[in-house]
């Protein structure tokens, strides 16, 4: 069985030593330090870790006024409240002067589990991608985890990113090299594209050894920079494959799917469906339960190539 680490916990130990290198990263937290790991930093370097309490808006404008300062914040929430209860403050305090911090939110998705709808950020990418300057990352797993959050520290201006609370597969080895504005093709095939990120690149290489058995070969694209999108590859995978799959674990509208479909649209229209909530919120149940009930899965995936390719 795959080693399982959930992208939160590889958060809070990029962190760590992300802390150790460099004096200058200050992190936030709205009462939540023991769920979103931050926790970890505080332990370490409690100089520069401040615990806001239930205050996501002044948590977002204390970030802000430390980034004018000069300081790299990282704040931390669950996905719903950082989006939701601060959007204004993130996009009038940071996005606007393209301020350089950090909002690296967690429990994101259906796979919050038992918490519920409430809980449960299904819209968060989004909202953050319909903002100017805002970078939106969407790691896979553990170790591509790690390298965003370095890359996000090393990034000047407004970054957002989104982890889950489900430990998932480790997908990627210490020689990885994630980048802003890059796609990273984890599969080779001719036949269709399933282009994905988060907790569903994963289930999409699942779908890939499937449907490789019955002859069908498969490109499974990892796009875990959101925006700036590398539509570079998106277009050239569409034009070797004749057919299209988003997979994503957030509403099919605005996210992944919606931005793969506006860059197919404007440049090489093909045939494509679209995995992720069909405009509906989660509810409470088992984290695999609901990916089972809402049509995050392999044998979703499988089925959405077939039919796509039957449109080539």
């Amino acid at each position: 069985m795959a080693e399982k680490q959930a992208t939160r916990d590889a958060y809070g130990k990029a962190l760590v030593a992300l802390g150790a290198e460099n004096t200058e990263i200050v992190v936030l937290d709205a009462d939540l330090s023991k769920s979103t790991k931050t926790a970890d930093f505080a332990k370490n370097y409690p100089d520069r870790f401040f615990n806001m309490g239930i205050a996501e808006q002044n948590m977002i404008g204390t970030a802000a006024g430390l980034a004018a300062a000069g300081k790299i914040p990282f704040a931390s929430t669950f996905a719903v409240f950082a989006t939701g209860r601060a959007f204004e403050q993130i996009r009038n305090s940071i996005a606007y002067p393209k301020l350089n911090v950090k909002i690296a939110a967690t429990h994101a998705g259906i796979t919050v589990g038992e918490d519920g709808a409430t809980h449960q950020a299904i819209e968060d990418v989004a909202i953050m991608r319909a903002l100017p300057n805002m970078t939106v990352l969407v790691p896979a797993d553990g170790e591509e985890t790690r390298q965003a959050v370095y890359a996000a520290a090393k990034h000047h201006g407004p970054v957002y990113i989104r982890m889950g609370r489900l430990d998932v597969p480790l997908l990627f080895a210490k020689d990885y090299r994630f980048e802003i504005g890059k796609a990273n093709i984890v599969r080779e095939g001719k036949d269709a594209a399933i282009i994905a990120n988060g907790i569903m690149v994963s289930k999409a290489l699942e779908a890939a050894a499937e449907l490789s058995s019955s002859g069908i070969e498969v490109s499974v694209v990892n796009v875990a920079s959101v925006k700036p999108l590398d539509q570079e590859t998106i277009i050239r995978v569409a034009a070797e494959c004749g057919a299209v799959i988003t997979a994503e674990e957030h509403t099919i509208i605005g996210g992944l799917g919606s931005a793969v479909a506006e860059v197919l649209g404007e440049n090489r229209p093909t045939p494509m469906l679209r995995i992720g909530l069909k405009d509906s919120f989660g509810e409470s149940g088992r984290p695999l339960e609901l990916l089972e009930k809402y049509g995050l899965t392999k044998d979703e995936i499988v089925k959405a190539v077939r039919a796509v390719m039957e449109r080539k």
